[in-house]
């Protein structure tokens, strides 16, 4: 990992317990990161607590001097029978036929969340996030969705070598089309 700027005091992998212990303030930054309104972070937090259940799951977070949180990344193995996982093979095998489909789900890690507080980004925080969050993990490929539209997200997932796996992707439930995009593992050293 690369040293970070002043004010920052180091990068964490959190257990499932210290996450807990930290939701509301991932969900703040969720929130805050991703303009939803403010009654979102009250549904997303049993997800979020069920997701740090699943095989694989891993958690990174960046902290402050003062232990703040300013980022928080995190993960899990991909499966057969996830939500997610069955929206983005239908999708897949839909679109570019179960092959393909075959090829990218069979051996995954699901980037599920990543989220920096608006007033930290531009920092690389993001990116250290993701390589820490990735670094030996050992499935063959991560894959995770984005909404669709120029962000510093896109341009720290275009950096760090992810390609288009499915695009313009409406995932049941909501209006907004989403990228589903993917690369192999490892990550190259920066």
């Amino acid at each position: 990992m690369t040293a970070m700027p002043a004010g920052y005091s180091r990068y964490v992998q959190l257990s499932s317990d210290e996450f807990r212990a930290r939701l509301p303030e991932a969900l703040d930054i969720y929130v805050r990161a991703m303009r939803y309104p403010a009654g979102t972070a009250e549904q997303r937090a049993p997800m979020w607590l069920t997701h740090a259940l699943r095989e694989g799951w891993r958690c990174m977070a960046a902290l402050d001097a003062d232990d703040v949180l300013l980022g928080v990344a995190y993960g899990y193995r991909g499966r057969a029978g996830q939500w997610w996982h069955e929206q983005v093979r239908h999708g897949l095998s839909r679109r570019s036929g179960p092959a393909e489909a075959d090829r990218w789900l069979s051996d995954y890690f699901e980037l599920t969340e990543i989220h920096v507080r608006p007033e930290n980004q531009g920092h690389q925080i993001g990116e250290d996030l993701l390589r820490g969050l990735l670094n030996g993990v050992p499935s063959a490929n991560v894959l995770l969705s984005t909404p669709e539209g120029t962000s510093r997200a896109w341009k720290l997932y275009r950096r760090t070598g992810f390609v288009d796996v499915l695009r313009d992707y409406h995932f049941a439930g909501d209006p907004r089309p989403f990228a589903i995009l993917g690369r192999a593992l490892p990550l190259e050293p920066r």
